[in-house]
């Protein structure tokens, strides 16, 4: 490789069978931190050959998101809003609540803020998992 010369991964270049599997264990892990190394992990950053436009091929599979942490009074005080679209049709319920219906939704949420608002954030969203125990269906893809 010329050191000359700037690298630039193509989106058809990289190969379906070059596609990374990572089980990230989210027990005891603070959201903030965790989707930021999940985002990191899903664009590609953490490697060498990171193209922002490209898809690096990374599936990310979070476990045991039932026993995340949130700093400070964030399980009261942070809010998750909804919008119908009607007038007065806003509606907030704090994360407490969130993770009462489905714990993997503050996850899914917060690396879904992280990623650029574009079409690959949503292509990218597609390759994350997450389950609220340490058990996953994807046990023969992340072994290969």
């Amino acid at each position: 490789m010329d050191m000359n010369k700037s690298f630039v991964l193509r989106t058809e270049s990289y190969s379906k069978h070059d596609q990374a599997w990572h089980v990230i264990d989210a027990s005891e892990k603070v959201l903030g931190r965790l989707a930021t190394q999940v985002t990191d992990m899903l664009r590609g950053k953490n490697s060498p050959m990171f193209t922002p436009h490209a898809d690096s091929g990374v599936y990310v599979v979070v476990i045991n998101c039932d026993k995340i942490k949130l700093t400070g009074d964030k399980w009261n005080s942070k809010m998750y809003a909804t919008y119908s679209g009607w007038r007065s049709g806003l509606k907030e319920t704090p994360a407490k609540e969130v993770f009462a219906k489905n714990p993997g939704d503050l996850i899914y949420m917060a690396v879904r803020g992280m990623l650029p608002k574009n079409k690959l954030s949503r292509k990218l969203l597609k390759k994350l998992r997450v389950y609220a125990g340490d058990q996953h269906p994807h046990q023969a893809q992340v072994s290969a």
